[in-house]
């Protein structure tokens, strides 16, 4: 009998086998605008077009100041076309059309500042006034035979240094600085609210993560990870699983992860994403995780997808399947957002060889 998306989907990240190999992808303005332009279809229809067997169920909503509020951490003013987030933290538009998804990171919090001053930072709240609406939304997607997941990127790390800057947040973490645990931990907070609502909403999967490597090593040694990311993951995850034990926790990080898998398998990570090849190869890391941990992307978006050809995508969708074995334990596609300079032929070409594929 047929698995529906959601089963077949589930049956592979639990490495219990599966029918069929599942696709998703994530495309740049410029390739989304060439979708609707190959297809007739609007933006929107990208997951239902190409049947990705999951949907998104949507956050708790966040409140904080007026936006206006935050312009006083930029005395120096933003560029046209600025946006501020819920954090405070500003984003200032790229240099040209094909590079607007791409933005300069304005930090309010950079530089010297007081603890004091830390403290009457208008961070957001969390509204859970949303949470009904959750669960209905999640047990619809499930209806329709898709997997429900609630995504949280950005979960500690990411969002604390946008907002504080790296550098001064890891020389903060090394001199053992008061404002690194104060930031850590709010932000933290937030995050263990979101897993809390999105367990007791039943999804599938909970999607966390903060990019911790870079193109060839790690960001930060383990002895400050241990100190101060990893507990506070931890956290996170427990709080989920204390609602909703048998939910799926997927993570991801771009760049060399390696050093942390070992720590992110023991706080609980089910997933890992998105396996860069250019950075980790797939084959060595599923060697020596492959029975404890499943995985999403493998495919290179810095590589195979930009330079290779056709039959080169074919042949590295086959060939992670292949690596990953009857199981399950992959779930295969580009390991991040597919820029302009990707021939549609190869955006094509792995939908096809997905397709193809049989165990």
């Amino acid at each position: 009998m047929k698995l529906s998306p959601r089963e077949n989907l589930l049956s592979l990240y639990r490495r219990q086998g599966y029918e069929y190999a599942p696709v998703e992808i994530m495309l740049s303005p410029a390739q989304l605008k060439k979708f609707t332009q190959k297809t007739g279809k609007p933006e929107k229809d990208l997951a239902e077009h190409f049947a990705f067997p999951f949907r998104g169920v949507q956050g708790l909503r966040q409140v904080g100041p007026d936006k206006s509020e935050f312009l006083r951490y930029y005395p120096d003013g933003l560029r046209p076309g600025a946006y501020i987030t819920g954090w405070g933290v500003a984003h200032e538009p790229g240099s040209n059309e094909a590079s607007r998804h791409f933005t300069r990171m304005r930090h309010p919090l950079a530089g010297d500042i007081t603890m004091n001053a830390l403290m009457d930072y208008p961070f957001p709240k969390l509204v859970g006034g949303n949470e009904e609406a959750q669960r209905e939304q999640a047990a619809q997607i499930k209806a329709h035979g898709l997997t429900a997941y609630g995504h949280m990127s950005c979960t500690v790390w990411e969002t604390s240094w946008y907002m504080r800057g790296m550098e001064d947040l890891l020389v903060d973490m090394a001199e053992g600085d008061e404002k690194a645990a104060f930031i850590l931990d709010t932000v933290t907070a937030n995050s263990v609210a979101q897993a809390e609502a999105f367990a007791r909403a039943d999804v599938d999967v909970i999607a966390l993560g903060d990019d911790i490597g870079m193109q060839r090593a790690p960001m930060m040694g383990l002895v400050l990870y241990r100190e101060y990311l990893k507990p506070r993951l931890a956290r996170v995850i427990r709080a989920a699983r204390e609602i909703k034990p048998d939910v799926l926790v997927q993570y991801h990080s771009c760049g060399f992860a390696a050093p942390f898998i070992e720590d992110l398998i023991e706080v609980g990570v089910d997933i890992l994403n998105p396996v860069q090849p250019e950075c980790m190869p797939f084959a060595e890391i599923h060697a020596k995780y492959g029975n404890r941990l499943s995985f999403n992307g493998t495919l290179g978006t810095q590589s195979t997808m930009p330079f290779g050809r056709p039959e080169d995508v074919r042949r590295v969708v086959f060939e992670n399947l292949d690596i990953a074995g009857e199981r399950g334990g992959l779930f295969v596609c580009p390991t991040h957002v597919v820029e302009p300079e990707v021939p549609w032929e190869n955006i094509m070409a792995y939908f096809e060889a997905c397709n193809e594929y049989r165990k």
